[in-house]
């Protein structure tokens, strides 16, 4: 469906689907400041429900059906291109996700994107950056249900980002379970942590930060506590946390723990971010962690912004576009052969789909320019290989959703269509596929081309490619080829492509 490109200075939406809570938060950015204009927040406990063979609950998967129901509410008079809904850590997980996400999107009606551990990192270093910029060098952490995300940066430029499965949710369930406390407890869950963290002692070494924020619910709720029982002005500190730990210790059970300051919704997963949070601060040498203005939430709606401003030939940039870039250039991509395939196949694209969402044709155009990145292991079947470093390599800016779509579009750019059939039950994806398939045999010989030289035609689910008979008559390969791709496409696929009788 095509929507209208809406203002990069408009209000613009974010919906954090975290492992224990579920966030909505609606902004906008204008002159470089950001102002909210709406936050929710719901305790969904979404981490919790994921039981021992790594499936999401019925139960858990209601808590988050009703909650995007609720959070959809909210977001009436925007368009679909202002909204971002992004899905972290038990979502990286479960088994199930494919099942949830088509129940989920549907409650929402919007997609969501399931995004890497160092792309959530990035992001929340995005929204510290920009809601508390400085020119320090930092460390920024964020502990979450069931990961725990690391950065380093200055100013808005994250210089290291790393995250961890390790999370509030996850070691409350396992060492504290039932809200129970002991010190033998603790000692368990913060060697637990330590084992999850010590492999970026020498990353995130003190001599590489002066100064260390905590961002989102963990650091909030102990810094909030800290300063209601008057241990700290709000600054979170090795002592402050010996104190904390002593008192849950003392009152056994998180039922008899009485902390002003600590919000019902955070007592079941209090232990175990307590534990990772004095993990942090002796393993890394952390003197004081201040709480952190920005999180994830805001930082979605910063790469959102700049996404537009990019679409709008503004300034800024898409984050995507120079991470394609990157991985050109770290696989040695034949860059005039890419951008050969490429302007064909979105010329091409934009003829049989003249209306399709701008999102789909950036997809089409990755796909193009990333399409010969596994030449680097091996030339056979170098789409396979393409597709997998395309799946799984790290590229900031992407989710790990949309690394997959351009993965499959990479995959199917050859070979039979039966591996396709799965994605081309979209059929925007199967007139996607055609023209990126189209493109690269055209251009297969690997030397200038003329791009006018064969028409393509649009009739319902037929593609009719028209050509000149001398083209035709100087490039019998090229034609054979697309002799064999019509053949391809007749056998129970979505579409037809349709070729001249001679």
């Amino acid at each position: 469906m095509h929507h209208t490109l809406p203002s990069p200075t408009g209000l613009l939406a974010a919906i954090d689907m975290g492992s224990n809570s579920f966030r909505l938060e609606i902004g906008q950015l204008r002159d470089g400041r950001y102002r909210r204009q709406l936050y929710l927040k719901e305790t969904v406990r979404l981490g919790a429900g994921l039981d021992a063979d790594g499936l999401l609950t019925e139960d858990a998967t209601l808590r988050g059906l009703q909650c995007l129901a609720r959070f959809r509410a909210s977001l009436t008079g925007l368009e679909p291109t202002q909204v971002r809904a992004v899905a972290t850590q038990t979502l990286r997980e479960a088994r199930n996700r494919n099942a949830f996400l088509a129940r989920a999107q549907a409650a929402l009606r919007l997609p969501i994107e399931v995004i890497s551990g160092r792309e959530e990192a990035r992001l929340i270093y995005a929204g510290v950056s920009h809601l508390q910029p400085s020119d320090d060098k930092r460390l920024v952490i964020d502990i979450g249900g069931r990961s725990t995300e690391m950065i380093l940066g200055r100013g808005r430029i994250p210089t290291q980002a790393e995250s961890f499965q390790v999370g509030s949710v996850s070691l409350s369930m396992r060492y504290f379970p039932e809200g129970r406390f002991s010190a033998e407890a603790f000692r368990a869950a913060q060697v637990a942590a330590g084992a999850e963290l010590e492999e970026a002692l020498a990353e995130f070494t003190p001599s590489r930060w002066h100064e260390a924020l905590g961002s989102s619910g963990t650091a909030g709720a102990v810094s909030e506590v800290l300063a209601a029982t008057g241990r700290t002005d709000g600054r979170i500190t090795p002592d402050g946390l010996r104190w904390l730990i002593g008192e849950c210790i003392a009152a056994g059970s998180i039922d008899r723990l009485a902390l002003p300051g600590l919000k019902p919704e955070r007592r079941a997963v209090f232990g175990g971010g307590l534990a990772i949070l004095y993990t942090l601060a002796t393993h890394f040498r952390i003197a004081e962690l201040l709480p952190a203005k920005g999180a994830l939430r805001q930082g979605v709606i910063v790469d959102l912004h700049d996404r537009l401003l990019a679409r709008h030939h503004a300034r800024g940039h898409d984050l995507r576009d120079e991470s394609v870039r990157l991985l050109q250039k770290r696989f040695g991509v034949d860059t005039a052969q890419a951008k050969r395939v490429r302007d064909l196949a979105l010329r091409w694209h934009a003829q049989v789909e003249p209306t399709a969402d701008a999102e789909r044709q950036h997809e089409l155009r990755w796909a193009a320019e990333l399409h010969e990145v596994g030449m680097m292991v091996s030339h056979h079947d170098h789409h396979r290989h393409s597709a997998y470093l395309v799946a799984h390599v790290d590229a900031a800016g992407f989710s790990q959703s949309q690394q997959r779509r351009v993965a499959d579009l990479v995959l199917g750019q050859r070979g039979g269509l039966r591996k396709m059939e799965p994605a081309m039950t979209d059929v925007d994806v199967a007139w996607q596929l055609l023209c990126l398939r189209l493109a690269a045999i055209k251009c297969h010989a690997r030397a200038e081309i003329d791009p006018l030289a064969i028409h393509i035609e649009r009739k319902g689910a037929t593609a009719r490619l028209r050509w000149n008979p001398e083209w035709a008559g100087a490039h019998p390969r090229a034609v054979h080829l697309l002799r064999e791709e019509a053949a391809a496409w007749s056998r129970g696929v979505p579409l037809i492509l349709e070729l001249p009788s001679s």
